[in-house]
């Protein structure tokens, strides 16, 4: 594999880890989706996510996942189990689009990258459900799944037909979240001080 097929791969598979950050298994339905289309690809050994019993199963809990995180308070508890195994998923997805490198290459990228790009879109689901749950007893969570549930299905289906835009946009969002929180942080350092001084 080439240097440009090689970043493209990574791209993609950057792209699908980290929707695998919102939703684990939306991203793992679209990538069996799109190699039974042709659109995607699969490495040597990852051809059974394109089976029929692979596709039957994804799409089976994705539906699942998706009422899941619709119910008080159980969403709150995925969460928490689906940090680990977003990290093993956005790993196996970004594993089964890299081909034709040394498998140390390929699997240091999946974990590194791969793993890495849905640990951190996890933690950061984590922390806001967790900030909607305490602030608002948990009554805007519906609002919040169905963010993620939108940025799942929209960051994986840019991942395979237009990767570059979304390893752009995927820092962006991230640096957005990241801002909000910090302006958010200093707004409740302020008010408490404020009111002690009245």
């Amino acid at each position: 594999m080439n240097p440009e097929q090689l970043f493209l791969s990574l791209c993609i598979g950057v792209g699908l880890s980290a929707a695998c950050g919102f939703r684990i298994f939306i991203p793992l339905f679209i990538t069996s989706l799109a190699s039974r289309s042709g659109d995607l690809a699969l490495s040597e050994g990852f051809a059974w996510i394109g089976s029929d019993a692979a596709l039957i199963a994804f799409g089976v809990a994705t539906v699942v996942e998706i009422g899941a995180y619709y119910i008080p308070w159980l969403d709150n508890l995925l969460d928490t189990m689906a940090s680990p195994t977003a990290v093993i998923a956005g790993t196996i997805v970004t594993a089964s689009i890299i081909s034709d490198v040394n498998p140390f290459l390929k699997w240091s990228l999946a974990i590194i990258a791969g793993g890495g790009a849905a640990g951190t879109v996890q933690a950061m689901t984590v922390f806001f459900r967790g900030a909607s749950t305490l602030g608002t007893g948990g009554v805007a969570n519906p609002v919040l799944a169905t963010a993620e549930l939108g940025g799942s299905t929209i960051l994986g289906g840019m991942a395979i037909f237009i990767p570059f835009a979304a390893i752009i946009i995927l820092p962006v969002v991230l640096g957005v979240v990241i801002w909000r929180v910090q302006v958010r942080r200093k707004r409740l350092q302020i008010e408490p001080e404020a009111e002690v001084a009245v």
